[in-house]
């Protein structure tokens, strides 16, 4: 099986909404190996990856931390900025060197106080890529854990 493509902000945006986001944005590198946050730290900026990737990751008592995905170019690194207590839920390391734009998570929740139909847009990108990225874990999940030939499809 193979998982779904990734929901880009720029597909799913309106050209006004992404524009007013991208305003408040700065460029930021990582080097390669770079700790972008740590699960259970302060959740106060997101970022959009213009190159590089970006491996997220989960702790495991006694081993080093698991890795759940990899993102690329144009998608989200962070969700956890957009939800209360605001602490991350995964950690986020560099796994080359990486370009990407950041925000900061305060501005832009401002922002989506202030004008409902931004907070709606943002609102739904970040959810569809909240969805996009569980059912990718879903699937990920069946190639490991599912009988080979057991029938089971999505």
């Amino acid at each position: 099986m193979s998982t779904p493509s990734p929901i880009r902000m720029t597909a799913v945006l309106a050209p006004e909404h992404r524009a007013r986001l991208l305003g408040t944005t700065r460029d930021v590198k990582f080097p390669e190996g770079t700790r972008i946050f740590e699960e259970g730290r302060p959740a106060d900026r997101f970022w959009i990856i213009q190159s590089g990737t970006v491996t997220l990751d989960i702790q495991v008592p006694g081993r080093s931390p698991a890795v759940i995905e990899n993102l690329g170019f144009g998608e989200l690194v962070g969700w956890s900025w957009l939800f209360p207590p605001y602490v991350w839920q995964f950690g986020a390391e560099a796994m080359t060197p990486v370009r990407a734009q950041e925000f900061d998570a305060s501005t832009v929740r401002m922002m989506m106080d202030a004008d409902p139909a931004f907070g709606s847009a943002i609102g739904n990108w970040v959810g569809r890529v909240l969805a996009h990225r569980l059912r990718a874990a879903r699937i990920r999940l069946l190639d490991l854990y599912a009988p080979h030939g057991s029938g089971m499809t999505l």
